[in-house]
């Protein structure tokens, strides 16, 4: 069995982690694992650390422009389905 345990977390951290993932389907427990990786190699090696950190942020912004082209498909298909839908009303 697992090592797991809950923590409370107050709603406004929760967002900031969502904003740290770099893919959907990272975990809460990936995202601070992470945090805790990166905080420990800027202390050893600040030029090292920046680096990761740029890799991250550059994966954070592909996702977060990925997301709004997926959103913006998804919503043009769903006016498409409903101009379908209007037109086979009028017939």
């Amino acid at each position: 069995m697992a090592n797991i345990t809950t923590i409370k977390l107050q709603r406004q951290t929760k967002a900031r982690l969502e904003h740290l993932k770099e893919h959907e389907r990272e975990t809460y427990d990936q995202t601070i694992r992470k945090i805790l990786y990166i905080l420990n190699r800027t202390r050893k090696d600040p030029v090292s650390g920046n680096r990761l950190l740029s890799r991250i942020d550059k994966n954070i912004k592909r996702k977060s422009i990925n997301l709004k082209k997926q959103q913006a498909h998804e919503d043009e298909e769903l006016n498409q389905m409903k101009e379908n839908k209007n037109t086979n009303e009028k017939q």
